[in-house]
């Protein structure tokens, strides 16, 4: 049996899905007339309470046409030190948008006002000009950890107090949104814009969508074809995200509880030691008797696939397509571990 839990990126479009993807109407999405695009757009907004939205072939190419519609260049974005478009996109912030960036340090993606006060830059010559304000929900680095709305809206309101801009990566926002229970209409106040990622637990095999306001999404389409995102009969891609959103969001509930199982299992292992906390489809762990590629070799021997999060930790990530079957299989996997 082989069992990959490196991402929720893995899985394969169901017979369902590639039922809608060949049966879907497409036009050229750079003359904005490709039907199905123009319907999970305009889906994708309506759910988030937004203007409009605009599909990109990535989280990390929404993210970083976000951030270039937002800034320009001698301005700097406030983050958590842990969030995706720091630790992941390849220092795009600077290279995209010529942009700096101040990053917050508080637990598990998590920030209060005071810490985002505190790096807000005063106006002077030699400083870029804070412009930006980025939140990561849920935070992947973070083991997958939630922000409540109460949270969300403190953090915009500071933003918005101090003349900030504020962007939503929302690559996992339905996994949050499942965890809190509310409805994604209930952020669309908060922030200036979201992206929103289709071929994570979603399990859409592509794509990704930024929401604004329509000025700000018209300006979002030049950015996405400077980078080369304009896409042209992308309808058979935009129709797998149509269905995922159909289909895909409320089991999303069934890949947390398997998170939480292999949470508990993990937690009573001797080689294993600070489990964050399980609030979603993310379980990371750090190791006592194991390096994490001698842990990666170990599971890899039994078919199971994970990936390290350092020197002694790891990342193990649920989705649609990890059955009951495989759970047992890995618990049972995890648990001689412990006698070797």
């Amino acid at each position: 049996m082989i069992v990959d839990l490196r991402s929720d990126t893995v899985t394969r479009p169901s017979p369902e899905m590639l039922d809608q993807m060949m049966q879907a109407p497409v036009g050229d999405d750079v003359f904005s007339e490709d039907p199905t695009i123009i319907r999970l757009e305009e889906k994708i907004a309506t759910l988030f309470g937004m203007e409009a939205g605009l599909f990109c072939p990535s989280g990390t190419m929404a993210n970083q046409i976000a951030i270039r519609a937002h800034t320009g260049r001698l301005n700097e974005i406030i983050c958590h030190e842990l969030s995706h478009i720091y630790n992941y996109e390849n220092g795009g912030y600077a290279f995209n948008a010529g942009v700096s960036i101040r990053l917050v340090r508080g637990e598990r993606g998590k920030m209060s006002c005071e810490e985002i006060e505190s790096l807000i830059q005063p106006d002077h010559d030699w400083l870029p000009k804070t412009t930006l304000l980025s939140v990561e929900n849920t935070c992947n680095k973070g083991g997958g950890s939630v922000l409540t709305i109460e949270e969300m809206r403190s953090i915009s309101e500071c933003g918005r107090k101090h003349g900030l801009k504020t962007h939503l990566d929302g690559a996992r926002i339905f996994n949050a949104l499942i965890t809190l229970n509310e409805q994604p209409s209930s952020i669309h106040e908060m922030f200036d814009s979201i992206s929103i990622c289709f071929s994570k637990g979603l399990g859409a095999p592509v794509g990704s969508a930024i929401v604004g306001s329509r000025s700000f999404i018209a300006n979002c389409r030049k950015h996405r074809k400077v980078m080369g995102g304009g896409m042209r009969q992308a309808g058979i891609l935009a129709a797998a995200c149509i269905y995922a959103l159909d289909n895909n969001v409320e089991r999303l509930k069934l890949d947390h509880s398997a998170a939480q199982r292999l949470a508990e299992v993990i937690s009573a292992q001797d080689y294993a030691e600070n489990v964050l906390p399980v609030d979603t489809n993310i379980l990371i762990f750090d190791l006592k008797k194991f390096t994490a590629n001698e842990f990666l070799q170990k599971i890899d021997h039994e078919g199971i696939k994970a990936v390290a999060f350092g020197p002694k930790t790891i990342r193990l990530v649920t989705h649609l397509d990890f059955t009951d079957e495989m759970l047992n299989y890995v618990i049972e996997k995890l648990k001689n571990l412990s006698r070797q």
